[in-house]
């Protein structure tokens, strides 16, 4: 499998809880469809104390994981709001 582009997009979104509103990341999101899964490089800025845990309400919003062998915040559906 390929890896992720070394060279990160330029595009960056702010990563908020769908439940609470609160800030989760700063993210570098390449494409237009649906945030799925966020590569931990290309994290600009990280608002959590715990991997996957909003620090506002409390509730799951990313699974830890590898994809193609890189690091990555896998995405429960509907948790979180991409602006």
């Amino acid at each position: 499998m390929a890896k992720p582009r070394k060279k990160q997009p330029l595009r960056t979104v702010q990563i908020n809880c769908s439940k609470c509103r609160a800030p989760l990341y700063k993210y570098r999101k390449g494409g237009k469809g649906a945030l799925v899964k966020c590569f931990v490089e290309r994290i600009v800025e990280n608002h959590t104390s715990e991997v996957g845990i909003c620090p506002g309400c409390g509730q799951e919003f990313a699974r830890e994981t590898m994809i193609r062998g890189t690091p990555a915040y896998k995405i429960v559906g509907g948790k979180v709001m991409v602006k």
